[in-house]
């Protein structure tokens, strides 16, 4: 970097290597420094290219081969899903949770993934999905691969590098559908989830912010923080309730125990990275959020989509995106925080810059559902058909 700054650890980043100087105000010892340093390649742009180049390389090379394929897909869809992803559920943990040490939020969060995977996988008979990938269309396993369904994942890393937060269940699932209705469906939940948290959320925080705006600029109760940590921990499991189907679909549909067990230890030392960069290039896109960073705000969000997306787990075993709901309901927030300012000019300004935070969110999210259904045309033959009869009766 050309100009000294702060890294997700807190550390600060040297400007020459002749120069470097170790930050251990956090705590930190310099064989942490050196394995930040050494992770921290990734936010290059020429290593992170030379990396994703390796990938493309590796993913055509064993293509042919299922079993490499299959674990290699995974592999690569496990980090680049959570990473993704972890702006709506471990984000605004990891927010106002940034002086705590990284490991103590990776064991918090990291037990409580293989508690609740490990649920799925002993009352479902080997399924760690929820029955998420019973649903027809999805129920299938994938005996073969092509180079385009492992591409997709490594897609995903991408925009998680640019910082665009897309939807992991279309661009990971649309690619391995076998029936066009199962596409539907996901979409269509997907877009009412978006709606429904919208308006939830204004409902929620117009009034919530009107009677409670001054006593957000106290020092929060000690008493928050265990609330938050529940809080947190319920999302967590609710979301990974829903969304482990994205990175499950690589594999068997019933795991034996060697199969769950690399599946646990790959994703739970993931999560020890992650938290190690605390949260990586999408943090960003959480601590611009209003007052977000308040262990009391991450508390009420975390709550309220928690019991979103349980409501959605609960009307059908049908996959969908949690990204649209979390946008939507962040975007309602942003509203409602903003009608809630009793001064005018504020009230106007802050709008206008709520509007802009939901088109860009909003651009993104279309992005990513660009992306993953021609990826799905290319690769899935199944969508393609779809595609064309829509047209076909579109112009006729």
């Amino acid at each position: 970097m050309d100009k000294i700054g702060s890294t997700a650890n807190g550390v600060q980043e040297p400007s020459s290597p002749k120069k470097t100087k170790f930050d251990n105000s956090l705590g930190q010892s310099r064989l942490s420094y050196l394995m930040y340093q050494l992770f921290d390649i990734t936010k290059k742009k020429r290593d992170f290219l030379i990396i994703t180049s390796c990938l493309l390389i590796i993913s055509a090379t064993i293509t042919p081969y299922p079993v490499l394929a299959r674990w290699f897909g995974f592999m690569l869809a496990s980090y680049s899903a959570i990473a993704n992803d972890s702006i709506q559920t471990i984000g605004t943990f990891i927010a106002s949770n940034v002086q705590k040490k990284w490991w103590y939020l990776w064991l918090f969060i990291g037990i409580i993934f293989i508690a609740t995977v490990a649920y799925s996988w002993v009352v479902y008979n080997g399924d760690v999905s929820y029955q998420r990938l019973t649903e027809k269309g999805f129920s299938e396993a994938p005996e073969s691969f092509r180079f385009l369904q492992l591409f997709a994942p490594i897609i995903l890393l991408f925009l998680t590098h640019w910082r665009i937060p897309v939807s992991t269940s279309f661009l990971l699932l649309n690619v391995f559908a076998t029936e066009s209705g199962a596409v539907y469906s996901v979409l269509q939940k997907s877009f009412y989830g978006y709606f429904i948290a919208f308006l939830v959320a204004v409902i929620f925080w117009y009034p919530f912010s009107r009677l409670a705006g001054n006593y957000f600029n106290t020092k929060p109760w000690k008493g928050w923080v265990v609330l938050q940590w529940i809080a947190s921990g319920l999302l967590w499991s609710v979301w990974l309730m829903q969304d482990a189907s994205n990175i499950a679909v690589f594999l068997p549909r019933r795991l034996n125990i060697i199969e769950f067990s690399l599946f646990t230890s790959f994703i739970f030392f993931g999560l020890g990275l992650l938290f190690y960069l605390r949260g990586d290039k999408m943090q960003k896109l959480v601590n611009e959020k209003s007052g977000i960073t308040d262990v009391r705000a991450a508390m009420l969000v975390n709550l309220v989509y928690m019991l979103i997306l349980f409501y959605f787990k609960n009307v059908s075993n049908v996959p969908m995106s949690t990204t649209w709901v979390f946008i939507g309901l962040l975007g309602g927030r942003e509203i409602a925080i903003s009608l809630a300012r009793k001064d005018i000019f504020k009230r106007n300004k802050s709008l206008m810059q709520s509007i802009k935070f939901i088109k860009r969110d909003l651009r993104h999210a279309f992005i990513g559902l660009f992306i993953s259904i021609t990826l799905a045309f290319l690769v899935n033959e199944v969508i393609r058909k779809m595609i064309m009869d829509f047209f076909k009766n579109l112009f006729n």
